[in-house]
Order: structure tokens, then sequence, then C-alpha cells
């Protein structure tokens, strides 16, 4: 498989994961705002969670952005 490709494939692969992650940190979040709306404290797992999801999206974004610039470097070697 060339460069480019398997660039492509790990691209698809952390937008997805990427995906999954937000949409289970929206979940977590949910809780927040229902505590808020009942004026009472979010359980502590709740924000937990929140926190464990959120930075594995800082960290699945980072490396989205560094197989971004890998692809770009690609690029321009080629040009």
């Amino acid at each position: 498989m060339s460069k480019k490709s398997e660039l492509l494939k790990k691209i698809r692969e952390s937008e997805a994961e990427l995906d999954t992650l937000e949409q289970k940190r929206i979940r977590s979040m949910s809780q927040f705002i229902v505590a808020l709306i009942n004026h009472e404290t979010p359980e502590e797992e709740d924000v937990e969670y929140f926190k464990t999801f959120s930075g594995l999206i800082d960290l699945e974004r980072e490396n989205l952005r560094m197989l971004n610039d890998e692809l770009e470097n690609l690029h321009r070697r080629k040009r």
C-alpha cells in the first residue's frame, strides 16, 4: 500500500474514532444538563466520564492534525 493510501486510511479511522468519542462525551454532557436543570450537583462518575472523553478527544484531534500534516508534507515533496 502506498504511503498516501495508508495515511488516508489512518485519517478516516481517526475521524471515525473522533466522532465516536464525541458522541460518548455528548451523552455524559447530557447528565450535566439534567443536573443543572434540576439544580443538583452532577455525579462524580459523570464528571470523570466527561473529563476522560474530553482528554481522549484532545489526543485524537492531535493525532488527526499530525496525520494531516504528514499527508500535506507528502504532497509538497511530490511537487
